[in-house]
């Protein structure tokens, strides 16, 4: 019944990112800005 997760599957895949899904994911989090107030979390995009 209970499926062995501590086998190692017979196909391991390295998945790459592309250069453009790295260059989104930087440039959103350097326009992405938190503000704490009291107890709050604020999320703005600076752009």
């Amino acid at each position: 019944m209970a499926k062995l997760y501590s086998k190692k599957n017979k196909t391991e895949i390295k998945m790459n990112p592309r250069d453009e899904t790295i260059s989104f994911i930087l440039n959103y989090s350097k326009a992405l800005c938190v503000i704490k107030y009291k107890n709050l979390k604020f999320e703005a995009l600076q752009n």
